[in-house]
């Protein structure tokens, strides 16, 4: 039985997870960007690890009743088992516990295996950025929560 467990990122995982962020980006975050990120007081990121692996990650920034998504990334191998969701509910928990009421988050328009994602989670689109990726040129549709508490307890009671 595979072993899975959602934690803090720490130090000593920024290489593996700036090796994610190369493999499932074009445009990745620099390792100097992510440890910038572990001492930002509003960054919060956590890593999903299976059977040891560091797998897949998720970050954001928690500022007042807001959760703002800045990365998430599963590794293909790992996909489709779940992952992203449980990451995602994992962050919508943690931001919560943090005083978050609402979460928003930037998704490329033609990356639908994570808008419908986010949909079933309860984000909605609430605007558009048009050649917000550099690297494409495609927009960015900006979707939010507004209610992230009532997206935990209706997966919990899912579950």
């Amino acid at each position: 039985m595979e072993q899975e467990i959602i934690r803090p990122m720490e130090r000593q995982d920024v290489n593996r997870v700036h090796a994610i962020e190369c493999t499932c980006f074009r445009s990745p975050w620099s390792k100097l960007a992510l440890l910038g990120e572990l001492r930002n007081d509003v960054a919060h990121y956590l890593v999903l690890v299976a059977d040891g692996v560091i797998a897949g990650y998720g970050g954001m920034w928690v500022l007042f009743e807001e959760a703002h998504i800045t990365n998430v990334a599963i590794l293909p191998e790992y996909r489709q088992n779940g992952r992203g969701k449980r990451l995602m509910l994992a962050m919508m928990q943690h931001a919560y516990q943090r005083g978050a009421e609402k979460m928003t988050l930037e998704v490329r328009e033609g990356n639908t295996i994570a808008r419908h994602l986010y949909e079933r989670l309860g984000f909605e689109q609430n605007g558009f950025r048009p050649g917000y990726y550099a690297d494409t040129g495609e927009g960015a549709l900006l979707l939010w929560n507004n209610d992230i508490k009532q997206t935990i307890d209706r997966e919990r009671q899912d579950t």
